[in-house]
This record gives structure tokens, sequence and C-alpha cells, in this order.
């Protein structure tokens, strides 16, 4: 008893039936690669906050459709290289924008923004 065998035990290979590929047709991918662009372009588009649309109102800044998209562009390329909160500095307006929620947070004139302190801000755009 003092001799112990050992005999290794030899099992079979589990075999199973492959599963059959699931065939997506042409128009479930359009549909989902429709799907996604839409998402996309929607991510990339900044939202007005009522408070930053109330303060552009009382101080009557505008900003044309071509400077928005401006603006929308540094902010994207601001947000990949880790950029959270941002301040935009235009011409006539300062902006303070929320690069991770794409929205702007609020406006003040640039006379006013001369006398501010910004605070929580970890970028800058300035777009003269």
């Amino acid at each position: 008893m003092d001799k112990f065998m050992f005999r290794p035990i030899h099992t079979q290979p589990v075999v199973t039936k492959q599963a059959r590929a699931v065939h997506s047709t042409k128009q479930v991918q359009n549909g989902f690669s429709k799907h996604l662009q839409t998402a996309i372009e929607n991510n990339s588009k900044l939202i007005v906050s009522k408070h930053a649309e109330q303060r552009m109102n009382q101080r009557g800044i505008e900003i044309t459709s071509d400077r928005w998209q401006q603006i929308e562009n540094k902010i994207h390329e601001a947000k990949n290289k880790g950029v959270n909160e941002s301040l935009v500095i235009l011409k006539d307006a300062a902006l303070i924008v929320s690069a991770k929620n794409n929205t702007v947070i609020t406006a003040m004139d640039r006379q006013e923004a001369g006398t501010q302190i910004f605070t929580n801000i970890n970028g800058t755009i300035i777009l003269d």
C-alpha cells in the first residue's frame, strides 16, 4: 500500500453543433449606421442652457451660425485634448462651455468678462 498508482483519465472532447451564423441584411446595417451617425452628429452640437440664453438676450449677444460652427469645432477639439470646462473668448463676448456636456453654461459681453475671475476652467479658446 505504500505505492500509489496514478492513471490519467482520458476524456473525449465535447463536440457541439456549430451555431448558424445570423445573416444581417444591408437594410439593418444601414439603419444602425444611420442611427450611429445621427447620434455622433447630435453629440457634437452645442446646447445653449436656459441661463446662457437669458444672459445672451439680456446682454444683446448675437452669434452667427458660422461662428457657432467654429465654436463647436473648437470645443470638440478641446474635448479630445481632455478639456472639461472651457472659456471661449470671442471679439464681443465670452462663453463658459462644458465640453464634457457640449453645453453653453453662461454668456457675457467682453467688457464684463474683463472684470471677472474664472474658476474651474481647464481650457481657453480664443476666437477673434
